[in-house]
């Protein structure tokens, strides 16, 4: 650990607050629809179409990060990443038209997935990665629940482009910091077409798992559910409920708070209590449909937003312990494929199922949204169960 703060402390610390600044952009999103869909008069499918726009960025991030890596070193790769994404803040701040707003989105998402895949790869090679990478994702729902507060803030006296403007500008420091802390790195030797075709193959033979596939369908449902959420809640609680935009978002921060303490306090509590991994999933499973009928079936602004910060809690540890029980759906020379495979899918169902809300609450009204929660959790409590059948044992070791 001495060593760790003697040699790495000022990189690690960077990544943690440039996790923060990932989730600020995360965050922002659903605070700042309402003023994007009266700039551009757009109606809520369209405005949402956001979404795929940013998926495609960090699905193709996701294919990069690798090459990256290995040819530019992790100092050069994250400079890339974050100058990206920073351009694109840039751009936006300048109220670009709509479909150029498109265009920026995709290169946001595609420096936003090299700066979280950059970033998971550098602390897996550092002492105590287990904590470190816990502490990094924590850290994400940091910036998740400060993001509605900071663009609810600047929304009072500023458009809504001067948020983007004060990420790109947060960002740029980062990229300083790196600069300076961390070592310029000579690329490996190129791979050989043996190794090329190995790692080609790998892929294919991930895909073709069942348990493997079914991960990353239960992560694209989790991570649908949390973005639909986050990014539509406002909207629900001001549209439905008449909450000002203060204190609705205030709620939005509330739930990313309960992302964030969840992450915190659920996994140590079910250790003590001995439960494992796949039973604390199925608890939190439980807890999130509960909160989704809650917000559905109980009348009230109050309770409205009481229900999203249970929500947040509970689906705090989800993700996580998804990738920590990763291992055990497929064989060990296929793990960190089968990592890549499951986090790199899982960004559809943060493209497809907020898309959907806006479509459906566009159609129908914003009331949908909490009953489109609860499918999406009942979902997400079957695929798990199809899931824990096709694991390993916990103490069996892959081969």
């Amino acid at each position: 650990m001495s060593a760790l703060r003697r040699d790495f402390w000022a990189p690690v610390a960077l990544s943690y607050v440039t996790f923060i600044l990932v989730g600020l952009s995360s965050g922002v999103g659903g605070v700042l629809l309402p003023a994007q869909i009266d700039d551009y008069g757009l109606d809520k499918a369209t405005i949402g179409t956001q979404f795929f726009a940013f998926s495609a960025g960090f699905m193709l991030s996701g294919s990069t990060a690798g090459p990256l890596i290995h040819r530019l070193g992790i100092r050069a790769s994250l400079i890339l990443g974050g100058g990206t994404f920073a351009l694109a803040g840039l751009f936006t701040a300048v109220r670009p038209p709509f479909l150029a707003f498109l265009v920026a989105q995709i290169v946001a998402g595609y420096g936003t997935g090299i700066f979280e895949s950059v970033l998971n790869a550098y602390l897996t090679d550092l002492p105590g990665a287990t904590t470190l990478l816990n502490r990094l994702h924590a850290f994400f729902g940091v910036g998740a629940l400060l993001g509605p507060l900071l663009a609810t803030w600047i929304l009072t006296f500023l458009p809504w482009t001067a948020v983007w403007l004060v990420l790109a500008l947060v960002c740029l420091p980062l990229l300083i910091g790196f600069y300076l802390t961390l070592p310029a790195r000579e690329a490996p030797p190129p791979a050989t077409a043996e190794e090329q075709a190995e790692r080609a193959g790998l892929l294919a033979t991930a895909s073709r798992q069942p348990a493997v596939l079914l991960g990353a369908v239960f992560l694209a449902v989790y991570v649908g559910l949390e973005i639909s959420v986050g990014n539509w809640g406002f909207s629900f609680l001001v549209d439905e409920h008449g909450q000002s935009d203060l204190v609705a978002g205030y709620t939005i921060s509330g739930y990313w708070l309960g992302l964030t303490l969840g992450r915190f306090l659920i996994s140590p509590i079910a250790t003590r209590l001995g439960m494992t991994a796949t039973g604390m999933t199925f608890l939190c499973l439980a807890g999130v449909t509960l909160s989704t009928m809650l917000a559905w079936l109980v009348p009230g602004a109050a309770m409205a937003s009481v229900s999203f910060v249970l929500l947040g809690f509970w689906l705090g540890p989800v993700f996580p312990t998804t990738m920590a029980v990763a291992p055990r759906l497929t064989v060990a020379r296929l793990v960190p494929t089968a990592i890549g495979l499951i986090n790199g899918v899982s960004v559809v169902g943060g493209a497809v199922f907020p898309w959907l809300t806006g479509a459906i609450a566009q159609g129908i009204g914003a009331w949908t949204l909490p009953p489109f929660a609860v499918a999406l959790a009942l979902l997400q409590l079957v695929i798990w169960w199809l899931v824990t059948t096709r694991m390993a044992p916990a103490a069996r070791t892959a081969s």
